[in-house]
């Protein structure tokens, strides 16, 4: 697993490099031992003594690791001020996501998608749910959680005494990675300031963070979920945007499809009461000769 996602961020770093008009990168030796026939470069270590390049910079010690180009986040924009109305919120959500396509920061890593999957719901929604990246089917359709895991997530939501349309359902990334991967660090950092945009315009009471990738997204921070989940944390929207929303975590029901025990879907529908209870919101009633909630 280790191997495939370094042979992944390998391959995103030389995509960025040949977007930047970079159509060389030297190798080097690796430092005290030969270097691996076919293998990725150790950009960390000093090129051997003669080598080609440019000189070091002034003041830079010897053996000093290269500088590698760092793509920066385009940061989030401030949310004009204005009556939090239905058709103004949808209205800045669709010049969001008309800036997005623009400004395309999927462009810098390997992405496998065709459509965008931007997000949809009540643009005034009380409740947000937030995953990690589009499947092939939202990839297909252009839409959030409609895949095996989107049909669970609506499970979980008429458990609730919720529809679709009532809640705003998004994603950390807009478009699909290769073979459904987890999200890298790269590729969260580029993106987030869109979700953080589109948290500030609907402005939810709840946001319901599915799974890690999500969580640590919205919390910045390295726990397990284990460590995360059924406890209440806050979102802090960075500057310009002004918003501090409560996030339950939990986990992603993708993560419910591969481990479907009791344990796990009480733990889910545990942490699903408890933003219940901060909504005011009653559960549906159960299906005539019973049923699982999650």
């Amino acid at each position: 697993m280790e191997t495939e996602l370094l042979n992944r961020l390998v391959k995103q770093h030389a995509e960025t490099s040949r977007l930047m008009g970079v159509s060389f990168v030297p190798v080097y030796r690796a430092a005290g031992g030969p270097p691996a026939p076919g293998g990725p470069a150790d950009l960390s270590a000093p090129p051997p003594e003669g080598a080609g390049g440019p000189p070091p910079a002034p003041g830079a010690s010897a053996g000093a690791s290269p500088t590698i180009l760092e793509i920066k986040p385009i940061p989030p924009s401030p949310i004009p001020p204005g009556p939090r109305t239905p058709e103004r919120c949808q209205g800045l959500l669709d010049a969001l996501r008309e800036r997005y396509e623009r400004e395309a920061p999927h462009r810098h890593f390997i992405t496998g998608h065709t459509r965008i999957v931007f997000g949809e719901g009540d643009p005034c929604a009380r409740l947000m749910f937030v995953g990690e990246a589009p499947g092939a089917e939202e990839d297909r359709t252009g839409r959030p959680f409609v895949g095996r895991a989107g049909q669970l997530l609506e499970k979980m939501l008429g458990a609730m005494g919720l529809r679709r349309e009532q809640v705003y359902i998004v994603n950390v990334l807009k478009t699909r990675p290769p073979d459904n991967a987890t999200p890298t660090g790269d590729e969260v950092r580029l993106c987030a300031p869109y979700l953080f945009e589109q948290v500030a315009i609907i402005a939810p009471e709840v946001i319901v963070a599915l799974g890690l990738p999500a969580t640590r997204a919205l919390l910045k921070t390295a726990d397990s979920m284990s460590r995360l989940r059924g406890r209440w944390a806050t979102f802090c929207a960075p500057p310009p945007l002004e918003c501090r929303i409560p996030v339950m975590p939990t986990y992603h029901p993708a993560f419910l499809l591969r481990s479907y025990t009791a344990e796990n879907r009480g733990k889910v529908w545990s942490d699903l009461r408890m933003v219940m209870d901060r909504l005011g919101l009653a559960p549906a009633k159960p299906p005539p000769g019973g049923g699982d909630a999650v």
